[in-house]
Formats: C-alpha cells, structure tokens, sequence
C-alpha cells in the first residue's frame, strides 16, 4: 500500500515538474501604466484560459520614462518578450536596429488594412513590425442638453456648422466652443487634423504629400486654415491664455456648448459631466460630399527579435489580432478603437458614435505624423504653431501654409 501511494505520489510530482517546465511565461514592455487593471483582470485571463501553458507578465514603466528605459533594456537584454509600440518613427527606429521582429507573415496581420498598419511598418511597406492594437478619432462632442435647450440639430455640413456657432453665440448662455490656443498643440490635432482631411481627401492627399505631388500651399491644405481662421469668434473670451485642461473643465462643467475633440477624452467626460453628450463627426463642405476622418493610429505591440520565447510571443500576437482581443481591449478603453477588420460593438454610446463614422467615411490619418515630421523643421510641431497663430488672427491662411512649405522644402527632397 504505501509502495503504491508512494509511486502514485512521485508520478503526480513528476507530471506536474513536466507541466510547469512546458510552461513559458511572456514579459510584456509598456508605457501604459493605467491599463495595469485591464491587463490583469480581462485581457491576461482570456488568453491564459485559451492557452493554459503560456503566462503574461504586464509590466508598464511611466509614460514619460518608457522610450529611455526600453532602449537601455534592450541594449542590456534585459527587456521582456514583448514591445508595446508607439507610432511612426520611434518603433520603425527599433524595427531599422534589429530590435523588433518582422511580423508581416503573422496569421493576424491579414485582419488589418493597410492604414491600420502603416504606424508599424517600413516606409516601403514591406515589412510589418507591430501588431495594431487602437486607434483614436477626431470629431466633435456636444452638450446635448444645450443642444435640446436651443433647438439645436447636429450640423452636417460647414455651413450648419457655422449657423450652429452663430446662434450658440447670440444666445449667449453658452461659450459656443471650448478650446484654447495656449498649449497649441490642440490647435492642430483637434483642429486642423480634425477638419482638414475633408479638404485634402484622407489618404490621396496625405499621400500625395509624401511623395511631393501636392504642396503645403495648394488649395486643399491652406483651406482648413481658413476654417479655422473663423474658429476664433467662437471660442470665448481669453481663449489665447487657456489650456487644455482648462477647455477640458469648460466643457465637462457645463459652460460650453461644443468641444472640438479626440475620442480618448470619452472615459474621463463620462466621469466629470453630469450632461447628456454626443458626438459629430467633422462637417463636410457642401451636402452629399464623400466625409473623411481622422481615425489614428495609436497603439500596438510588437516582439523583441531577441526573444528566447519567439514561438509563444507569437501566439499571443495571433491572439491580438483577434476579434476576442479587440472586443476586450475596446470596451474596456471606450475611445481606443480596435484597428481591426471585425465589426466591434461599442457599449458606451458616445463611443459607439464615433466608431460608427468608419462605415459612413473614409479613414486617414493625421497629415504630419508619417515621414514628413523627421527634420528640422519639425513640420509636427510647426502645424501646432501655425494652427494657433491662425486661430488667433496673428497669422494669415496663406502664410502659414508658406511658412510650413518653406520649412518642409528646406530639408525633405521630394519638395525640393
């Protein structure tokens, strides 16, 4: 008898020494320190219940720390088996040194567009080296209570936009929009990147600058300009001193009546306005026009080519790119949109919304972000400037437009 528990004994241990040593655990590298939760509560547990012999580690570094600390990990090898990357030229820095695995014959890659991968890939495209996890959107989000209030309808086209401002203004129990032009980065991101890509046609003409065909001076990308030259009338008293957490508390306390927006504002308004709120998407020029939006791209996650756990890594990447992972990660983030081909259902309504432009128009990205922001000047931070000082009234439509063509031709060959 206690030969045979003794054995049973000793074949339990041995089977369970054997599963533990299947057992492969994955470290995950982040700047995303506030999605510790989400990663430890649904995203980890749906993938280990799949996958019982791989286990994930999430381990987020600060924001602002990220970049320095991952590269000295890296050189170090000490970093974890997967990289969570950010957009453009940081991650194509660590794909171009051998840091970053190519990814383009992963199973899940086929469940992404092109612009969905274009953040993670070489400027060629041959090469994919992140799975994309969410991208954000531009519009507007509204009061609907001030809208109720003044009989107001969701303006479809500029024109309505403008009669829309006109009688918010009249009115004026409410400033018409919340935005300021003192951090100017807004100015650019939340309005001419938000608008523009009615003007210059998404891609076409994101594209079209890229390979030097269009100029920051044709008529397209000197147009938002003069849409956003009108913006000013409407933005309140001392907007040129207010910040973004300013134009944020505007807002979410009830003063103002429109907020020029990114969707990642979703979360932290549905936790501070105690109003109903919707969401338009940017105003075409005239009715029946073809709409374009800014729907960026904003995160993802890639392996470390030094990975002794290629093969797992790989597995959970395929798993990423699922319609499991991008249900999750989705309505966990309301406002972090999957870039995913599956149709992912929002639950928060204001989310849902946004989301819902992608069947209506057509997807692009914001114009600086790709390429054309590696010189000096940077043509990012330039658009910030320009945006401001055009909002502001200190800097004409056209200028800016020379301005930014001038910087761009002084260092980028195909405008030269």
């Amino acid at each position: 008898m206690r030969t045979t528990t003794l054995t049973a004994v000793l074949l339990a241990s041995s089977a369970l020494a054997g599963a533990a040593m299947a057992e492969t655990t994955l470290t995950i590298e982040s700047w995303r320190n506030d999605d510790l939760a989400l990663w430890q509560e649904k995203i980890i547990p749906a993938f280990e219940a799949k996958h019982p012999d791989i286990k994930i580690k999430f381990t987020p570094s600060a924001p602002a720390e990220y970049n320095a600390a991952l590269n000295a990990k890296l050189d170090a090898g000490s970093a974890g088996d997967l990289i969570t990357c950010r957009p453009f030229d940081t991650s194509l820095g660590l794909y171009e040194a051998g840091k970053l695995a190519d990814l383009s014959d992963l199973e899940g890659m086929a469940n992404f567009s092109d612009v969905a991968k274009s953040a993670w890939q070489t400027d060629d495209g041959s090469a994919t080296f992140c799975v994309p996890m969410a991208s954000v959107i531009h519009g507007f989000i509204y009061n609907m209570d001030a809208f109720d209030e003044l009989g107001l309808s969701v303006p479809e086209t500029e024109a309505e936009f403008f009669a829309v401002l006109d009688k918010i203004k009249e009115d004026g129990t409410y400033i018409p929009m919340a935005m300021g032009t003192n951090d100017q980065w807004e100015a650019a991101t939340m309005g001419y990147n938000n608008i523009g890509p009615n003007y210059w046609k998404g891609e076409e003409g994101r594209l079209a600058l890229i390979e030097g065909s269009q100029k920051l001076t044709d008529e397209p990308w000197v147009a938002p300009y003069r849409q956003l030259a009108k913006w000013g009338a409407y933005l309140g008293d001392g907007f040129e001193a207010q910040t973004y957490p300013d134009s944020q508390n505007l807002f979410t306390l009830g003063r103002a009546a429109i907020y020029p927006a990114g969707s990642w504002e979703i979360s932290g308004f549905n936790n501070l306005a105690d109003f109903e709120m919707g969401a338009f998407k940017p105003p075409v020029q005239n009715a029946g026009d073809e709409c374009y939006i800014s729907d960026h791209t904003d995160i993802a996650i890639g392996l470390n080519a030094a990975s002794p756990n290629a093969d797992a890594a790989r597995t959970f990447l395929n798993w990423v790119g699922s319609e499991e992972f991008a249900q999750i990660y989705a309505n966990a983030l309301p406002g972090f949109f999957s870039l995913s081909s599956f149709d992912v259902a929002m639950e928060d309504p204001l989310a849902q919304e946004f989301v819902s432009w992608r069947n209506e128009c057509n997807s692009t990205i914001r114009s600086t972000y790709q390429i054309l922001s590696r010189g000096t000047p940077n043509l990012e931070n330039e658009t910030w400037n320009a945006s401001a000082q055009v909002i502001k009234g200190e800097e004409s439509p056209e200028d800016a437009g020379k301005r930014l063509q001038d910087g761009l031709a002084s260092w980028y060959a195909p405008h030269q």
